[in-house]
């Protein structure tokens, strides 16, 4: 057994196990799309009584560079990612660029082992790499007792946080991952991903896809892909920066009501904004005047967007609508707090 030690703190690798199980899974999955994996599967298994017990990530890609594992897994700020533009073979864009993917599994379970099987000379070799959340920045190498059919790798993630039950709602759980996968299964459409046996694909979980060209007043154009859910989720309202391959580079809230509640994402997407990116620009949101313009002009055509398909009120609606907007602010302000009133005292008979 041979021992890797991560270059790093102690303390900062653990602040790195933070965050949702959704946004572990997330990056898993994105490892595996950068491993060149086309199949990813994420499948949580659970105990009789329903809860979940590991979780199980497995793609069809070339591996863990074992042979390396000393700069793969022991160094981190120092991602191999970061010298490439894209994947050795189909050359897809690549995600990670500091090597702190591999930490996000630990949001998910205290143990993490990593069973992989690569190409070396003609043939294939198969390693177990394990790491524990009590002994940050130490993994453990070790052959496996036999040698995969295939490449790719499995991450199994065991002795999981109770948080984790979150992810049983599958529905949800695709819903959210097709939001955040959206724009990279539609590059590259002969990657498949699925959580519990569902497919991610946002075909099956939208309700309406509208695409849009945007011009600025300085002649730069942006596309602008407008998709509604059929159902709502937490992550929806939101605004996505995205390259022209489809790789989501910056995600904010649109700042946009759809009006009658219908759950959106706003898929930005503009060949400046990988530039834009490399400078913080786009996180700086509307301090930066480029940005800035691309906001107003997005929010502008979302605005006229949810106007257009609007859903006609019934004549009670529309009766209330016109009897509202004759009230003055106080008036509203105490027709509000009345209802408010009501709706608690129906609570309490119920």
């Amino acid at each position: 057994m041979k021992q890797i030690y991560v270059q790093a703190q102690a303390d900062h690798i653990e602040s790195l196990f933070k965050g949702s199980p959704l946004a572990a899974i997330e990056e898993l999955v994105w490892n595996a799309l950068d491993a060149e994996a086309r199949e990813v599967k994420v499948d949580l298994v659970t105990n009789p009584l329903g809860a979940v017990e590991a979780v199980r990530v497995t793609d069809d890609g070339t591996g863990i560079d074992i042979l390396n594992a000393d700069s793969t897994f022991g160094n981190l700020g120092g991602s191999w990612k970061r010298e490439g533009s894209g994947t050795p073979t189909s050359g897809r864009r690549l995600h990670g660029r500091h090597g702190r993917g591999r930490f996000k599994a630990f949001a998910l379970g205290c143990h993490v082992e990593w069973r992989t099987t690569m190409r070396v000379a003609d043939q294939n070799v198969s390693y177990t790499l394990s790491g524990d959340a009590d002994r940050p920045g130490v993994f453990d190498l070790v052959d496996a007792p036999s040698v995969g059919p295939a490449t790719g790798t499995e991450v199994y993630v065991s002795n999981v946080r109770a948080v984790v039950d979150s992810l049983l709602d599958a529905t949800e759980t695709v819903q959210d991952l097709a939001a955040k996968f959206a724009l990279y299964l539609k590059s590259y459409p002969d990657v498949r991903i699925y959580f519990n046996g569902l497919p991610v694909t946002p075909v099956v979980v939208q309700k309406r896809t509208t695409d849009y060209t945007l011009t600025l007043e300085n002649g730069q154009e942006a596309k602008l892909e407008v998709i509604e859910w059929k159902r709502k989720f937490v992550g929806a309202g939101h605004l996505v920066f995205a390259g022209p391959d489809g790789f989501r580079l910056h995600e904010q809230p649109a700042g946009v009501r759809s009006g009658a509640g219908i759950p959106f994402t706003a898929y930005l997407v503009s060949p400046r904004f990988p530039v834009l990116h490399a400078e913080n620009a786009l996180m700086m949101d509307e301090l930066n005047p480029e940005v800035r313009m691309y906001l107003d002009e997005t929010k502008k055509t979302l605005k006229a967007h949810f106007l257009a398909f609007a859903e006609p009120q019934s004549e009670f609606e529309a009766v209330w609508t016109e009897r509202i907007a004759e009230l003055s602010k106080d008036e509203r302000k105490s027709l509000l707090a009345l209802l408010k009133k009501s709706i608690k005292a129906a609570d309490r008979k119920a």
